[in-house]
């Protein structure tokens, strides 16, 4: 089964994300990049999974590999790629050591303009929604993360949102 998911993931491209006018064409196509590593994805997958299993979380799992708790699921109303959001979020790596964290009263941004895994997750939460996305290296920032941030290449990251509003 595995095998098959990595044979269908390493065909497809990635990260193709488009916003028209009108809610009903803001879509993700989420399809891996050409420069996949299957290596690279069994370790983000195992690390997940094994971060889950240390922590006592089970967690959902999309097509594309993200992984997602929903702790409050929030309204039933969810936010598209058109959107621009306010989240409250802290986004750390499997060892814990935080990379980045909103304040408080979180940040507002569209949706287009945020990593792929983000782009996915986010408009699984309902105004109001809280959890956890983990996300793996391909859905995140992979062999580039942003300079400076202490973030290794092909990390797996793992982010506490909230959606505030949309």
């Amino acid at each position: 089964m595995r095998l098959n998911l990595l044979i269908v993931l390493g065909i497809t491209i990635f990260s193709l994300m488009s916003c028209g006018g009108d809610d009903d064409e803001c879509t993700l196509m989420l399809n891996i990049p050409s420069n996949f590593n299957q290596t690279v994805f069994m370790d983000n997958i195992s690390t997940i999974e094994s971060y889950l299993t240390d922590n006592g979380l089970t967690a959902q799992k999309t097509s594309s590999g993200l992984y997602y708790i929903f702790d409050t699921p929030g309204d039933s109303i969810k936010p598209t790629l058109c959107n621009n959001v306010t989240v409250n979020y802290r986004g750390y790596l499997p060892n814990g050591n935080v990379f980045d964290a909103s304040s408080i009263e979180g940040v507002t941004f569209p949706l287009t303009n945020v990593i792929l895994g983000w782009g996915e997750g986010i408009p699984l939460f309902g105004e109001g929604g809280e959890g956890v996305l983990l996300i793996p290296s391909y859905l995140g920032y992979g062999t580039n993360p942003p300079p400076g941030s202490g973030i290794p290449q092909n990390s797996v990251l793992i982010f506490d949102v909230a959606l505030l509003n949309f």
